[in-house]
């Protein structure tokens, strides 16, 4: 079988990316029984397609590498490109964008656009190799001879939806470097001094976390296995390892509690139980702030800049993306092409280009396809 293009992977990069060219061009193939698997459920079924606020600070990227494309098809154009073909949207948090019925909603809309090129389901790529001028796919189904290929097979987050890490090997078997690979998006687990938190399980609370220089102010979700919510999931595509710092209390006037005659667990902008639960670990009842020594409040404000170590993530399995992936060093930032063999292109999330929570990483994989498509077409 012959093509003129081989599109490899049918997740949000690589249908956009069948959508924008011609007819007949290209011939995709994936893993999975449907397309867009991960799509389906992402945002609780919604999809959250992108974000009103859009620049490179909401990355974990190569600014310079990211930036043309993030501009050429910015979150404007991928608004206005679904809308024109019949998608609703609504804005969900004052920003972010999601489908306003279903994610099957934006789906359909790629699945339509995208079967102008054949479309191969089920069907394992084993590896890429260079013969002469063309490229052979070998699936375990088929041999595709191509001019280009183009490698948009996401990363290895949930493994159940068919996420293999095929496209990093491809990437190394024509010489380029990989960037360590790691769960992001993802709760992190606890130190046996934090495991207390587990008491804690299903309460949320809004909080301000740091590491390093990110900072992130959401909700916190403490979870069976640790913590998670929105700003822990943001908070893990930054930490590597070592320590991250919770503020429980984010610009709570401390000045309020001296004078007050109410227990402290009343006074403090905390679910009682969360309040009660540190108290117990800094050995103090609860009681009125009056009665606490200066040693004591000083234990008590260190809600207002808790640090520990988290011990790792939930997994890939409770990912919602993958950090690292093909060094982005090694492709062309206007084309998406490799420095490394030409006619390969890689789009998406194998590239080591991850968002954080809110839209990010489905705008960078339509934005990266469009940039792509444009290329492909000069």
């Amino acid at each position: 079988m012959k093509r003129e293009i081989v599109i490899i992977g049918a997740g949000a990069s690589g249908l956009m990316l069948a959508s924008l060219l011609p007819k007949g061009k290209a011939i995709v193939i994936d893993i999975n029984r449907d397309v867009a698997s991960k799509m389906l459920i992402s945002g609780g079924g919604r999809c959250n397609i992108t974000n009103e606020k859009l620049g490179c600070e909401y990355y974990r990227a190569d600014c310079d590498f990211i930036e043309y494309a993030l501009t050429l098809f910015d979150n404007n154009h991928v608004i206005k490109w679904f809308e024109k073909r019949g998608l609703e949207s609504v804005v969900i948090k004052k920003s972010q964008y999601f489908c306003k019925n279903s994610s099957k909603d934006i789906v359909s809309i790629l699945k339509k656009e995208a079967s102008k090129q054949d479309i191969l389901l089920n069907e394992r790529v084993l590896g890429v190799k260079r013969v002469g001028d063309s490229f052979i796919v070998k699936s375990d189904r088929r041999e595709v001879e191509s001019r280009v290929v183009v490698v948009a097979t996401g990363g290895v987050s949930f493994p159940k939806l068919g996420a293999t890490d095929i496209g990093y090997k491809i990437a190394s078997s024509f010489g380029h470097s990989i960037v360590s690979l790691a769960p992001a998006l993802v709760g992190l687990t606890l130190q046996k001094e934090q495991f207390f938190f587990k008491e804690l399980t299903g309460i949320s609370c809004n909080v301000r976390v740091s590491c390093g220089r990110r900072v992130f102010e959401d909700s916190l979700l403490f979870a069976h296995k640790g913590l998670s919510g929105p700003v822990i999931l943001d908070i893990s595509l930054f930490w590597d390892k070592g320590a991250i710092e919770i503020d429980f209390l984010p610009d709570f006037d401390w000045s309020k509690i001296y004078h007050s005659k109410k227990l402290l667990s009343t006074i403090l902008p905390l679910p009682k139980r969360v309040t009660k639960a540190f108290l117990i670990q800094f050995a103090l009842e609860d009681k009125i702030p009056s009665k606490y020594s200066k040693e004591e409040i000083n234990k008590i404000k260190t809600l207002s800049s808790y640090s520990f170590s988290p011990a790792g993530t939930f997994g890939y399995s409770k990912a919602e993306a993958t950090k690292g992936g093909v060094c982005s060093d090694e492709v062309n930032a206007y084309s998406m092409e490799s420095y490394k063999q030409r006619g390969l292109y890689f789009i998406g999330e194998v590239l080591d280009v991850t968002g954080i929570v809110g839209g990010y990483n489905f705008q960078w994989a339509f934005s990266s396809a469009y940039l792509c498509a444009n290329s492909l077409g000069e």
